[in-house]
C-alpha cells in the first residue's frame, strides 16, 4: 500500500521535476477542511496508480516558496506534472472519478 510522501521545497525539484512518471502533487495544509477531506481519495489513488504516477504532499504553510510558483492560491490545490512540468491544475474539493479522468489523460 503506498500513500503519498510529504515532501518539502528542498526535495520538490528532485522528487517532482525530474521524475520519470507522472506526478501528482497535493498542497496543503493540517487546519484545511477540505484538504483533510481530499487526502483519503488521493491515498486510494495512490494505490490504484502505483507505479504509473508518483504522489507528493506539500504543506504550504512550510513550504510557500514552492507554493508560490505555481500559483496555488487556494487549497486544496492538486497538481499534475508530467516531464517536469504542470499539465493539469485542479483546485478545491473534488469527487474521486474527476481526479481519475484527469489522471488518465496524463498517461
Amino acid at each position: 500500500m503506498s500513500k503519498p510522501v510529504e515532501i518539502d521545497e528542498a526535495k520538490f525539484e528532485e522528487s517532482v521535476l525530474k521524475a520519470k512518471t507522472p506526478v501528482l502533487v497535493d498542497f496543503w495544509a493540517p487546519w484545511c477542511s477540505p484538504c483533510r477531506m481530499v487526502a483519503p481519495i488521493v491515498d486510494e489513488l495512490s494505490d490504484e496508480y502505483e507505479g504509473k504516477v508518483s504522489f507528493f504532499k506539500v504543506n504550504v504553510d512550510n513550504n510557500q516558496a514552492v507554493a508560490g510558483k505555481y500559483g496555488v492560491m487556494s487549497i486544496p490545490t492538486l497538481i499534475l506534472f508530467k516531464d517536469g512540468k504542470p499539465v493539469t491544475n485542479i483546485v478545491g474539493f473534488k469527487p474521486k472519478d474527476e481526479l481519475k479522468k484527469n489522471l488518465d489523460k496524463a498517461l
